[in-house]
């Protein structure tokens, strides 16, 4: 089961809570800056009866009367007094008094670390940024200079300290991803995976790693007395490493990084065995971050364009093009195409969306006002080229893992859109929230083409605890199930639809108020059964009740990613049969990545993002056609 879970929740959290309540507001404070983190509430365990009512009001719209009285009986016996409910409430109350948060440890492990499908596609999102104008290697390179610079740029705001704490409603958040973003890697395991962060070293890595033609260089971006190279100087490395990369033959040592959790594992023990492969897979791991220059891709029309930028970014393409030009254990790659295709993955493990789009924002403005300078030319040493010592072993550890990458690319199936008709004028003109009446637009669309209601993961930020990571809104709610059901039926009057879409907004705001507020159901969820579990109890029986499988089996899998950016986050689905869909919402514009499995018969993405946009435009008609008075 916690395979399922680890399945299902791995897309936790690309909200940023700003979109949930009110704008963050941002404040420098010098100095101290981690101090804050001492002042932050401790997340709270929600009180059992609550969470139990709240696990039977999700699971009434998407199963059946006779299997929903079963699980009202089996929560019945696990709320009795003195039962097992209540001794595992008081164990999770126990660990909340003793941890920082009773929550992250357990989350890391089997949302990511335990969980052993290939990070990519599965994990690991990828961020589309607008195409850039250029379209030889002197324009890739200057971008990527401007891009590094930036980034560095954002980096000194973290190590001084002086990085904005964000604010919602007047409570500050918590910061500490920001500091795990750098300097990070996840490392493979045969069982499970670790994570390091190499940011505390006595001696913190002052090097990125870049590869071009699968090939990688150690590049220092700092000078001796600490200064950051200049944008004119990374150029000028840049354009080094590329000189001295062009054989396009070289076998592409990071597809090992794509496959299997356990067989990358295996195959990461034979690899480092070799004293110049450990040492080079070090520099790869503790570098700042990694910045791939990838060849070009085939040309496509412009309406296809983000789309195959989509997939770019969360894959590479497939083994003959850039897949092997990554190392997808590294938490942040930045990709730079030789033809304007620009943007990064990151994995998961150590943060969510937030603060990779703060980091984007930030890198975004410095490359807007950064112009290449020259500077006085002190001679840079040759970026160091890593070796690989590829034997047989590993040559067909190499093969095993682009053969598995090429059947992902050919089964994922993507649409990246711009819904152009609106943004968040449109509901917030209807005094509604632009995040709620997207999310209610895409239970109609689902609707339309399913005929059925299915379990809708949301993530939202716990951010205002101390090391907060996510919780889920619950999307399908009993107000939005009468609301899709209403909307397209002859016999309901146009006043009574939008009554039911009004419930149904308001519905999901409420679920998402409470969730940032640390009282949503999954995680406590969660919390109760791996309890259960360190306890060395019998799993009660709530947790093998089909319902429980059923409510974790996410055929909408959801991220809202606001950015100042123009760009869109897509990430794949969680579940064979399902759909990964994330959205920005801009003011007069949603951009929009839809993403299903081509193995699944069922699902079409291309579909659903059609359906979205005519829910969308079908409700904003609704809401135009009938009279505001009878609101």
């Amino acid at each position: 089961m916690l395979g399922i879970l680890a399945r299902t929740m791995v897309k936790a959290g690309m909200v940023k809570p700003s979109s949930l309540v009110k704008p963050v507001s941002v404040t420098r404070i010098a100095g101290r800056y981690l101090a804050h983190q001492e002042g932050l509430p401790k997340l709270p365990v929600p009180p059992l009866q609550q969470t139990c009512e709240h696990y039977l009001a999700a699971l009434t719209p998407i199963m059946d009367p006779e299997e929903l009285n079963h699980t009202r009986k089996l929560l019945e016996e696990f709320q009795k007094p003195g039962g097992v409910g209540e001794r595992l409430q008081k164990g999770l109350e126990q660990r909340a008094k003793k941890m920082e948060n009773w929550l992250s440890d357990w989350w890391l492990q089997t949302a990511y670390l335990d969980y052993r499908m290939p990070v990519v596609v599965h994990s690991s999102p990828g961020v589309v940024l607008p195409r850039m104008e250029f379209s030889d290697r002197q324009g890739q390179m200057r971008y990527a200079a401007k891009l590094i610079a930036g980034v560095l740029d954002f980096k000194s705001m973290i190590d001084n300290e002086t990085l904005p704490v964000e604010y919602l409603g007047g409570k500050p958040l918590c910061m500490n991803q920001y500091y795990q973003v750098l300097s990070s890697c996840r490392i493979p395991g045969t069982k499970r995976d670790t994570v390091v962060n190499y940011t505390l070293d006595k001696r913190p890595p002052t090097h990125i790693t870049v590869v071009h033609n699968f090939q990688f260089f150690v590049l220092d971006v700092y000078n001796s007395d600490g200064t950051p190279l200049t944008v004119d100087q990374i150029y000028i490395q840049l354009e080094k490493i590329w000189n001295s990369s062009l054989q396009t033959n070289k076998e592409p040592i990071g597809i090992l990084t794509s496959n299997h959790r356990n067989s990358w594992g295996k195959a990461y023990n034979n690899l480092i065995k070799d004293k110049t492969n450990k040492e080079s897979v070090r520099a790869i791991q503790k570098s700042i971050f990694t910045v791939c220059l990838d060849a070009p891709m085939p040309r496509v029309s412009d309406d296809m364009y983000r789309t195959c930028a989509g997939v770019q970014m969360l894959h590479g393409g497939g083994s003959r093009w850039n897949s092997g030009n990554r190392w997808f254990d590294k938490t942040l790659q930045f990709i730079i195409g030789e033809d304007g295709t620009c943007g990064l993955i990151y994995e998961h493990a150590p943060a969510e969306g937030p603060p990779i789009v703060s980091l984007i924002d930030h890198v975004v403005e410095y490359m807007k006002k950064s112009e290449m300078v020259r500077t006085p030319m002190v001679p840079l040493r040759m970026p160091q080229k890593l070796r690989f010592h590829i034997t047989p072993e590993i040559k067909k550890d190499i093969e095993e893992a682009k053969q598995n990458m090429n059947i992902m690319v050919h089964d994922l199936d993507m649409k990246v859109s711009v819904f152009s008709h609106f943004g968040k004028d449109f509901p917030k003109s209807q005094k509604m929230s632009p995040d709620a009446f997207i999310q209610i637009s895409l239970q109609l669309a689902y609707y339309r083409i399913y005929k059925r209601c299915c379990p809708t993961y949301e993530s939202a930020s716990l951010r205002m605890f101390r090391l907060g990571r996510t919780d889920t809104i619950r999307s399908t709610s009993i107000d939005s199930d009468k609301f899709v059901k209403a909307m397209d039926d002859p016999a309901k009057h146009n006043t009574e639809k939008v009554a039911l879409l009004d419930k149904a907004v308001k519905a999901h705001r409420a679920y998402t108020d409470m969730a940032i507020r640390g009282q949503a159901i999954d995680r406590h969820l969660l919390g109760l059964k791996l309890q259960a579990i360190e306890d060395l109890a019998a799993l009660p029986e709530i947790f093998m009740d089909t319902s429980y499988a059923v409510v974790l089996h996410f055929n909408l899998s959801t991220s809202q990613v606001p950015a100042k950016t123009n760009c869109v986050m897509c990430f794949g689905p969680v579940v064979p049969d399902g759909y990964g869909v994330c959205y920005n919402p801009m003011d007069t514009h949603i951009n929009f990545a839809v993403s299903a499995f081509d193995s699944c018969q069922d699902t079409n993405a291309a579909r659903l993002a059609q359906a979205l946009e005519d829910a969308l435009l079908d409700i904003k008609t609704l809401l135009e056609q009938t009279p505001k008075a009878k609101l």
